[in-house]
């Protein structure tokens, strides 16, 4: 029996549009810290705020567009989305104050948050279920690629031009993404037929899928720990005088990624998640602890294709997974459910791992992240692996 298709054109379309979402998000948070001390002269905490509070507002429009999209029209959605996503970009130009940015800040965080919900939403619509893992693992490439490309464009834009160059290339990027998305293919989701366990009132199963939970918090756990590297590296190969090598550390971990996404989604399928995402969840333990000991560029770059290999591949397996437990009429809420969890774990990480970072240095917050890795992967055998272990093998 054949496989059924995966690289159709919708699926080619909703992988661009994603990226172009994405850049977007990237390419903005690696600029704006620097961006509010240069133009506003913020304080240190000020300028880390007016990058992390963006998070709140892609919470919020997470938990929108997870209980809103079927009522709407995922089309619709994704439509509204990046157009709102577009004028809040365009609106940089005009922000003359620091409290602007600020609020600002929230709510083009609020558009990034509903239209990667959108994508995501019609991402696990177009995927078939039998290829879910190494469907997955290919769309997720798009952010994998747009996590190495944006932060090094913003870098180079800043460096050789000025931040408006930034914000110009961020709105041409979303009105590509804009125009690309017309010709996609969208199935239509009758809203009446979507929610049976709805009675109609506001509740927590309103906003969340709690079939998706248990993975939803591995995946802040694991977002809280990897916050450590996407925050704190910079700072890290400045004191351990690895400059050079460090510059290319998100680079190598894009290219790790790359390489091995496609054959880990596909043992996903083959094999059951827990094949997957133990080893994901132990590696990633020892390459952060390898991080905080690395004194060379060779062993900081080694522990960038290990952290590719482990976080790269849990991160979309994740995804996959949350998808896969839900009922089929909520893959929307399972999707935001799985984002909303990631962006909490990584937007307080930063805030929380700084105050340990005077006490502990940077060797002993990396070996501490080690740890509560290797703690989030008893955990997940007691949340979900080893009911998952009970299910193969009476499918078997």
């Amino acid at each position: 029996m054949n496989a059924p298709k995966l690289w159709t054109k919708d699926f080619l379309i909703i992988s661009i549009v994603n990226f172009f979402v994405y850049i977007t998000f990237y390419l903005l948070i690696a600029i704006m810290a620097v961006y509010a001390a240069d133009r506003f002269n913020a304080t240190p905490s000020m300028a880390g705020l007016s990058s992390g509070i963006f998070v709140l507002g892609a919470i919020l429009g997470r938990l929108y567009a997870g209980s809103s999209i079927d009522r709407v029209g995922r089309k619709k959605m994704l439509y509204a989305s990046i157009a709102f996503y577009l004028m809040t970009t365009l609106l940089y130009f005009k922000a003359d104050s620091l409290t602007l940015l600020l609020i600002l800040r929230v709510f083009n965080g609020a558009a990034f948050g509903m239209a990667s919900t959108a994508t995501g939403t019609i991402s696990a619509e177009i995927i078939p279920n039998e290829r879910r893992g190494e469907g997955t693992s290919y769309y997720a490439l798009s952010l994998t690629i747009a996590t190495a490309v944006g932060p090094f464009l913003g870098m180079f834009l800043t460096q050789h031009a000025n931040f408006n160059a930034n914000f110009i290339v961020c709105a041409a990027a979303l009105g590509v993404g804009f125009i690309f998305a017309f010709p996609l293919k969208v199935s239509k989701v009758e809203w009446a037929n979507k929610n049976p366990e709805n009675t109609g009132g506001i509740n927590f199963n309103t906003y969340f899928e709690p079939k998706a939970l248990p993975i939803a918090v591995i995946t802040a756990l694991t977002c809280f720990s990897f916050s450590s590297i996407l925050t704190f590296i910079s700072a890290y190969i400045l004191e351990i005088n690895l400059i050079n090598a460090g510059s290319f550390f998100f680079i190598v971990y894009a290219a790790a990624i790359l390489v091995s996404r496609p054959f880990v989604g596909r043992l996903f399928d083959i094999k059951g998640e827990n094949f997957v995402i133990y080893p994901a969840l132990l590696l990633f333990s020892v390459s952060l602890y390898i991080i905080g000991q690395s004194h060379q560029g060779f062993t900081l770059l080694l522990t960038s294709v290990l952290v590719g290999f482990s976080y790269g591949n849990f991160f979309s397996s994740a995804q996959a997974l949350a998808v896969k437990v839900s009922p089929p009429h909520r893959k929307a809420l399972a999707t935001s459910t799985f984002f909303i969890s990631a962006d909490v774990g990584a937007g307080i990480g930063p805030f929380i791992l700084g105050f340990f970072i005077p006490t502990l240095g940077f060797s002993g917050l990396y070996a501490s992240m080690g740890i509560v890795v290797l703690a989030t992967a008893f955990l997940y055998y007691f949340l979900h692996g080893r009911a998952s272990m009970g299910e193969n093998v009476k499918s078997s």
